[in-house]
C-alpha cells in the first residue's frame, strides 16, 4: 500500500495542476479575456499590468501566457529560480518561509508599478501560498529585514493556525490585508487565487493582499497573547504590541475594493477529489474527513487513525483522506516538517496493523527539509531499527527527515510550482 499511497498523491498533484486549472477557467479570444465568469475587453484599458506572487507565481505567469499569449507585462515574485522567464515580466526571487532582501525589493517594485495605474488600467493579481514572505514591506519603516525574519520565526514556530499567523502578518505589513489593492485603488482589479488556506478564510491566502481583511487589531493582540508571542518578538515589534500601535487594515467598504473581483482557481479540495477518485478506482472504499484541519499533529493523528479503524470494520479495503494542515510547535532543532512529524507519530501507532499513512505538502516542501512529506506503514519501525534509527528520539528532536530518508520513505518531489495545502492519505486492509 505504500506504493499505492504514493501513486494517489502523484495523481492528485497532476490533476490539481496550474496548467489544467487555467485550461478550465481562463481563456482569451479576440482580445476578450475570460476569467471564470468575468469577461474583460483588453482593448478598453490603457494598460494591463500583472502581479504574480507566491510559490506558484512563475507557474501562473506561464499558464496565463499559454492561454492569452505574450501580451502582458508585470512582476513575478517566486522563491524558486525558474528554468526560463516569461517574456514581459520582471522576476524577483523572494524567500519562504522567511522573507529576504529580494522579498523587500519585489514589494518596492510592485508599489512603484501600481502607483502608475489609473481608472483606465486593468491590474491582474495572481496570488498563491507563500506570498506572505515572498513579497514583504513592513508598515513601520524602522522594522528591519532582521526584525522581520525574527518575527516570522516566532509566528511560524508558535503552533498557531495559519489564519491566526496571517492575521498578525497583515497588520504589520504594508502589502497584506488589502493594502496592495489600496495601492492600485481606482484601477479595475481581478485576483486569480491558488489557495493554500481553508475555503472559509480566503483572505488568509498570502495574508490577503488584495482582499478586505476580516481580522482586526484586537484579534492580533489576543492571538499574540494566546501563544505568548510578544516576549519572543524582537524589541521593536514587541514595543508595537505593548503600546497597541498596530494600524487597522482596510475592510469591505473601502473604495479600493469597489472595482475588484476574486476567483479561486484551485484549492485543497481539488487535490482531495483527485486522490479520492484514484483510490476509489483502485478498489478502496473512500471517506474524506477534514475535521482536524489546523489541529495539533498528534491530536489529528489519533483522531484520523481512530476513524480509519472504524471504517476498516465496515469494509476490507478502506481509504481515509484528509486535507488542510496540522500544526507543530517546534522545540527541537532537527530537519523535517509537519507532514513528516505526523507520519512518524503515526508509524509508532500502527506497528502490527495493515495500515499505511502518507502525509505530504502539495508544494513539494515540508518544513526545512528536502522532502514534501513521508509515508509510513506497519514495517516502518522495524526497517528503521535495522539502520539504528530511533523513532521516539527522532520525533522528540523534530528530526523526521533523517529518520525517513535512509529507509526510502521520504517523499521527494522537488518544488511543484503549486501550493494547495497538505494531503493525508490513510489506507487500511483487513
Amino acid at each position: 500500500m505504500r506504493s499505492q499511497a504514493r501513486e494517489f498523491f502523484q495523481h492528485a498533484l497532476a490533476e490539481a495542476s496550474i496548467s489544467k486549472a487555467f485550461e478550465r477557467q481562463v481563456s482569451c479570444e479576440r482580445g476578450i479575456l475570460r476569467v471564470c465568469e468575468d469577461l474583460y475587453d483588453l482593448s478598453s484599458y490603457s494598460r494591463v499590468f500583472v502581479v504574480s506572487m507566491g510559490k506558484a507565481a512563475h507557474s501562473m505567469a506561464q499558464a496565463l501566457e499559454g492561454r492569452a499569449g505574450s501580451r502582458f507585462e508585470g512582476i513575478v515574485a517566486d522563491p524558486v529560480e525558474p528554468a526560463f522567464q516569461v517574456r514581459g515580466f520582471r522576476y524577483f526571487r523572494g524567500s519562504h518561509p522567511m522573507p529576504n532582501q529580494e522579498s523587500m525589493r519585489a514589494a518596492e517594485a510592485i508599489f512603484k508599478s501600481l502607483s502608475a495605474q489609473n481608472a483606465a488600467s486593468l491590474v491582474i493579481f495572481m496570488i498563491s501560498g507563500g506570498g506572505s514572505a515572498i513579497v514583504e514591506k513592513p508598515m513601520d519603516g524602522a522594522i528591519s529585514l532582521e526584525d522581520l525574519i525574527a518575527t516570522y520565526r516566532v509566528l511560524v514556530h508558535s503552533g498557531a493556525p495559519i489564519a491566526e499567523i496571517n492575521a498578525i502578518r497583515k497588520h504589520l505589513s504594508a502589502i497584506k490585508g488589502g493594502r496592495l489593492a489600496q495601492a492600485a485603488s481606482g484601477a479595475q482589479q481581478v485576483s486569480l487565487l491558488i489557495s493554500d488556506v481553508p475555503d472559509n478564510t480566503p483572505d488568509a491566502l498570502a495574508s490577503g493582499p488584495t482582499m478586505p481583511d476580516s481580522t482586526t487589531c484586537e484579534d492580533c493582540y489576543a492571538i499574540a497573547a494566546k501563544y505568548g508571542m510578544p516576549a519572543e518578538f524582537p524589541p521593536l515589534v514587541r514595543e508595537i504590541f505593548q503600546r497597541r500601535g498596530l494600524e487597522e487594515t482596510p475592510k469591505s467598504d473601502d473604495v479600493a475594493f469597489h472595482r475588484s473581483r476574486w476567483w479561486t482557481l484551485l484549492s485543497n479540495q481539488t487535490a482531495i477529489e483527485a486522490a479520492a477518485s484514484a483510490a476509489a478506482e483502485a478498489g478502496f472504499a473512500v471517506e474524506v474527513d477534514n475535521t482536524c484541519d489546523d489541529w495539533d499533529y498528534a491530536r489529528a493523528a489519533d483522531y484520523l487513525l481512530g476513524r480509519l479503524r472504524e471504517l476498516r470494520m465496515k469494509s476490507p479495503r478502506v481509504g481515509l483522506l484528509s486535507g488542510g494542515e496540522v500544526t507543530v510547535k517546534v522545540t527541537g532543532s532537527g530537519v523535517g516538517g509537519r507532514n513528516q512529524q505526523f507520519a512518524l507519530y503515526c508509524a509508532q501507532k500502527i506497528a502490527g496493523e495493515n495500515i499505511t499513512v502518507l502525509s505530504a505538502g502539495t508544494d513539494g516542501i515540508d518544513g526545512n527539509s528536502q522532502a514534501a512529506g513521508a509515508v509510513a506503514d506497519d514495517t516502518t519501525l522495524a526497517r528503521a531499527a535495522e539502520r539504528g534509527l530511533d523513532a521516539s528520539a527522532s520525533l522528540h528532536a523534530f528530526d523526521a527527515y533523517a529518520f525517513f530518508e535512509p529507509i526510502g520513505d521520504a517523499i521527494v518531489t522537488g518544488p511543484t510550482g503549486n501550493n494547495l495545502r497538505d494531503l493525508r492519505i490513510m489506507l487500511a486492509c483487513t
